[in-house]
C-alpha cells in the first residue's frame, strides 16, 4: 500500500469510527486529517483534501475547538486562520471521555435522577419504575465517578490505572 493510500485509508477509517464517540463522519474525518498532518492546515487546505464545503468544514472544525481536540493557529505573515489537533493520546483520551460525560452522561444522570424521585401512589409498576430507575442512576453514577478519576491523571493515566488496579 503506498502512502497516500494509507492516509486516505486512515482519514476514511477515522471518520467512521467518529459516531463511536459521539461526533460526525467529516468531524473525525478532519480531527485525522489534522493529527496526521506535520504542519499546521488551513480552512482552505481542509476542503481540498476532504472534498467539503467552507461551511461544512468551518462548523466542524469550531465544535472539535469547543471539543478542545483542535487549535487555531497563526503563521508569522499569514492572514489565514491555521488548524492543528492534540497529537498526544493520551491527552486526547482524557479530553474525550471528558466531553462525553460532560455532554452525555451529566444530563442522563440528571434526568435518571429526576425521573427515579417521582412520587408515587405505590403501585406495582410504580415502585418497579422508581427501583429501576434508582438502580439505573446509581450505576451511572459510579461509572460517571470512575471516568472522573480517570481522566484525573494528566499524563500516562492508562498505565497508572493498571497498576493500581493490579495493585
Amino acid at each position: 500500500m503506498e502512502f497516500e493510500e494509507a492516509r486516505r485509508k486512515y482519514i476514511q477509517t477515522w471518520g467512521a469510527l467518529g459516531s463511536q464517540w459521539g461526533i460526525n463522519k467529516t468531524m473525525a474525518q478532519i480531527h485525522a486529517l489534522l493529527m496526521i498532518s506535520t504542519e499546521v492546515l488551513s480552512i482552505e487546505e481542509i476542503m481540498e483534501e476532504l472534498q467539503i464545503s467552507r461551511g461544512n468544514a468551518s462548523m466542524n472544525i469550531r465544535a472539535l475547538i469547543d471539543w478542545g481536540i483542535v487549535f487555531k493557529e497563526s503563521k508569522a505573515g499569514e492572514r489565514k486562520e491555521f488548524f492543528s489537533a492534540e497529537k498526544d493520546l493520551d491527552k486526547l483520551a482524557v479530553t474525550i471521555a471528558r466531553e462525553r460525560s460532560k455532554r452525555e452522561i451529566k444530563p442522563a444522570l440528571r434526568i435518571l435522577k429526576e425521573v427515579s424521585s417521582i412520587k408515587t401512589n405505590s403501585s406495582k409498576a410504580e415502585k418497579q419504575f422508581t427501583e429501576q430507575t434508582k438502580n439505573l442512576y446509581d450505576f451511572v453514577l459510579k461509572a460517571d465517578n470512575v471516568l472522573d478519576k480517570v481522566t484525573q491523571y494528566n499524563e500516562n493515566w492508562l498505565s497508572k490505572l493498571v497498576v493500581r488496579l493490579i495493585k
